[in-house]
């Protein structure tokens, strides 16, 4: 039966390897297995060229009928039309490119994380080479401060311990040993036996053999699940490609309609009936549709880089706005990944630490400061996060760490061991004897003491005290909390032998210390409002099942009710096929002991469910789930590069409470990007019905020139100002739209379409007065009259129609509809530019329009103002209406 390397004794591991401790590999050998197995680096995926990607760009169904519509413009003779259109497509095709080129930083980031160097035993002697040239089988040296170069299989260790955050997601440092492992396929966290690529040595030395380079690593592992992770298509690109396509089907088939009706009244010549189909397309087409949605996106992105959420991928922003999921990673995101003293067991007291006054003749203080590695270096604290939380607790209580370890120099040492749990130091006193300190775990060092201190007494050790303090130790375990006890003796001279038997007995109990990772303060406020906003909040660590059940509890995730049913570890995630995952991930809140392969499988099952995903992290082991879900949300302080490179999103103050801000401004995005496409299809509706119902009627039609000045000037400037309108009072607390919402849906269908007919009707009831009512004699002039009023017309009601489209469903008559100064402008601009052309000598020439009286003017400007009353009339009959059916339900 094949055994893994951490299964295997180190005699097995080196005859496996075919290698020896002593003298490692031969050159030769190295040679041979260079080529056999490559250089220990990170393979990338094939990369596009700009060409690639830039031609890329053109393959959307939208981009693709505006350019047929550009090059029929250019036979035809309109060639500004057709500038115009290739100018925007131009424009959101190079936008396009340069987003899609950030995204190929994530394993570029994974590649530079790697060991520079590495301390190899060859030929009989130490050398360093790069670590490219490591290959299997290699004996590498480890000490403090290494970053591991490859995954290795220990074979010697010397008190070494490991921060393997970035992989497992464990905020505490690993105890290494080289004992063979029990067990088919235990966490990586729980492989005491391994070192992994990129793992940081903090403390201690050791020797590895090794046994995976490159993509054999489990961060090359990981690099090869962020190169095979589907591209997810955003809820944004997914409703325009719908949207692109609806209006494609529509565009050809009223086009051709029209041509073929006028073809056979006969009325007009091939050419006459080919440029009014290419008007309707004109009309029909919402030409600045990419670039409004892209400058709404890139306008958003500036307003939450204020907020400390910097985008990567600008379709982000909208998908935020729709999450339904936020799958968050533990340490370091919704925990401080500091560890930090919470809790003082002393005088059979348990205290918080806010209740502690540090006391010389307390001990426990002492020992903290003395039983520790810590090294203070121009002011920042240096060592175990363990030790340095003991450390900080005793400087922000002023009790100074200098003067007592000053006071009391170290002369011998028994060091930190995994077996028996505890470490040892002799500190010289005063009076020339010494003082023995000893920490480690509770239960390891009550089995050693004979005596307590309490309130400065030394008494003897009894059941009633060793069954308070082991129910303190429970009771401390069990809401996540890391507990050291702490016990000293006084010794008359140094012990011979320095070892656990003769060292470590008769001690006096001093006390307990309780750490823990902490919860960001701020979280679980925003776990609070993301809920409310209907968004489910999920954890997902490397970290033990108890204490992610009580930092989940504490933070509001899961109720104490929920703990044994709502968490769920990797292993018990293995027994699970992913459709059985499928169908119970939502009974699931916190997800602990996983590997990066399952949070992966987590986001999958969520998808599948039809769910929009988040997820948050800042490991290496985070990438590819970050990478996978429908946005990744990645740390910009503790995030590593890696994390960036495959996120959408970056959090640059690792603020939890940011997430719940970017939601909120997604939710702004679509909104504003839904009232833009509600205004901007009602006005092209409303400009095909006018186009179709005068080719029906015979009449003279607007030219192709009048509806792309109206789209330009009148549709774009307002369209643009709308993406800049302010958040809707009650947007976090409406549930998420969904994967299946678009941006015709929320009754946005139905406005465009009776909004779209009545903009066309008003038009042509006005063009139909303008031939009923001449203010003019000749058949020409009133025909050119006509004309300009409709033309008039219909581009003035587009600018009334903005006011509406401020809210799909609220009253303009609010104090929030002159705030938008931006949008103010754009209507006065757009009027004034569409006034010029009529006004201005030589331009109505260019448009072919004529000169309106005053009297003509006020026919135009009252018509064009009925849009506001009609459709304020609609939107109060529909507010009506929805509180009617809300209180038949609540009935």
């Amino acid at each position: 039966m094949h055994k893994e390397q951490w299964q295997l004794t180190v005699e097995e591991v080196m005859k496996q390897e075919q290698s020896n401790k002593e003298r490692g590999l031969s050159a030769s050998e190295v040679q041979k297995r260079t080529e056999q197995y490559g250089k220990n680096v990170l393979a990338t995926k094939k990369k596009t060229t700009l060409l690639q990607k830039f031609i890329e760009q053109f393959k959307d169904l939208m981009i693709i009928v505006l350019m047929i519509a550009a090059l029929i413009s250019v036979f035809v003779g309109e060639g500004v039309d057709a500038m115009i259109i290739m100018l925007v497509v131009i424009l959101n095709a190079v936008f396009g490119v340069f987003q899609e080129a950030k995204a190929e930083e994530a394993i570029d980031a994974l590649k530079s994380l790697a060991a520079p160097q590495a301390h190899v035993r060859r030929d009989g002697r130490v050398q360093t080479i790069k670590s490219e040239d490591l290959v299997p089988g290699d004996i590498v040296l480890l000490e403090a401060g290494d970053i591991v170069p490859a995954d290795l299989r220990l074979i010697e260790s010397a008190s070494i311990k490991m921060e393997e955050a970035a992989l497992t997601g464990e905020s505490v440092p690993v105890n290494k040993a080289v004992a063979p492992i029990e067990g088919e396929n235990p966490a990586l966290g729980d492989r005491k036996n391994m070192a992994f690529m990129n793992s940081n040595v903090t403390f201690g030395r050791g020797l590895g053999v090794v046994t995976g380079t490159g993509m054999q690593t489990e961060v090359g592992r990981i690099a090869d699940l962020i190169n095979n992770a589907e591209e997810t298509i955003t809820p944004l690109q997914r409703n325009l490609i719908k949207l692109s396509k609806t209006l494609t089907w529509l565009i050809l088939g009223i086009a051709v309609a029209v041509f073929i009706v006028g073809m056979l009244r006969g009325q007009e010549t091939l050419i006459d009936m080919l440029l009014t189909a290419i008007s309707l397309a004109v009309a029909a087409i919402p030409e600045g549709l990419p670039a409004i949605v892209t400058i709404t996106l890139a306008l958003g992105t500036q307003r939450m880089a204020k907020r400390h959420a910097i985008i990567r991928k600008l379709p982000a922003v909208e998908t935020l706005g729709s999450t339904e999921i936020i799958a968050s990673d533990k340490t370091g995101t919704l925990t401080q990944n500091k560890m930090t003293v919470e809790k003082v067991f002393v005088d059979n007291q348990l205290l918080n630490t806010e209740e502690v006054t540090p006391d010389t003749k307390q001990k426990l203080y002492d020992l903290m400061i003395l039983n520790n590695d810590t090294k203070k270096i121009e002011g920042e604290l240096i060592g175990d996060p363990t030790e340095t939380a003991l450390i900080a607790f005793n400087d922000s209580k002023n009790y100074q760490a200098d003067e007592v370890i000053k006071s009391y120099p170290r002369v011998a040492e028994v060091p930190f061991d995994s077996e028996r749990k505890l470490m040892s130091t002799i500190n010289a006193l005063e009076d020339g004897r010494y003082l023995l300190t000893v920490k480690g775990a509770p239960d390891e060092l009550l089995k050693r003491t004979t005596q307590y201190v309490e309130k400065n007494q030394i008494l003897p050790m009894n059941d009633a005290e060793i069954k308070l303090i082991r129910a303190t130790n429970h009771e401390l375990a069990t809401q996540a909390i890391r507990v050291l006890g702490f016990a000293y003796q006084i010794l008359d001279e140094i012990p011979t032998a320095l070892d656990s038997e003769t060292v470590e007995k008769d001690l006096i109990f001093a006390g307990l210390i309780g750490m823990i990772d902490p919860e960001r303060t701020e979280v679980a406020q925003a776990v609070k409002e993301a809920q409310q906003a209907g968004i489910r909040t999920l954890m997902i660590t490397g970290d033990h099942r108890d204490t992610a059940g009580a930092i989940a509890k504490r933070l509001g995730m899961i109720d104490e009710d929920e703990v044994d049913t709502a968490v769920i570890t990797g292993a018990e995630l293995d027994q699970q096929t992913d459709e059985e995952l499928a169908r119970n991930v939502d009974k699931y809140a916190v997800y602990a002991r996983v590997a990066p392969e399952h949070k992966v499988r987590i986001v999958n099952a969520w998808q599948k469910k039809g769910k929009i995903v988040a997820m948050t992290g800042d490991g290496v082991n985070d990438a590819p789930s970050l990478k996978q879900a429908d946005i990744g949300v990645a740390m910009g302080i503790t995030g590593t590069e890696v994390s960036k490179g495959a996120s959408d999103m970056v959090l640059a103050d690792d603020n939890f409470a940011t997430i719940v801000v970017a939601v909120e401004e997604g939710r702004k995005v679509f909104a504003n990007i839904q009232k833009a496409i509600q205004y901007l299809l009602s006005a092209n509706l409303g400009e095909v019905l006018t186009l179709f119902v005068m080719t029906m009627m015979g009449w003279q039609i607007l030219a192709p020139v009048h509806i792309l000045w109206i789209n330009l000037v009148t549709d774009t400037f307002p369209a643009i100002a709308l993406g800049l309108e302010p958040a809707e009072k009650d947007a976090m607390k409406q549930k998420p739209r969904g994967k299946n919402a678009s941006f015709l849906s929320g009754g946005v269908a139905s406005n465009v379409i009776y909004q779209g007919i009545l903009e066309g009707a008003i038009t042509l009831f006005v063009y139909a007065m303008a031939l009923r009512f001449p203010d003019h004699a000749t058949a020409t002039q009133i025909h050119a009259d006509a004309l300009t009023m409709a033309f008039a017309t219909l581009g003035l009601i587009q600018l009334f129609h903005a006011f509406n489209s401020k809210s799909v469903h609220g009253s303009i008559f609010s104090a929030t509809t002159l705030k938008n100064k931006f949008f103010n402008w754009s209507i006065v601009i757009s009027f004034v530019l569409l006034a010029a052309t009529i006004v201005v000598p030589g331009l109505n020439d260019l448009f072919h329009v004529s000169n309106l009286n005053l009297h003509q003017w006020m026919i135009v400007i009252f018509a064009s103002l009925s849009m506001i009353v009609i459709v304020e009339v609609v939107k109060l009959i529909q507010r009506t209406l929805k509180k009617i059916v809300e209180r038949l339900n609540e009935s």
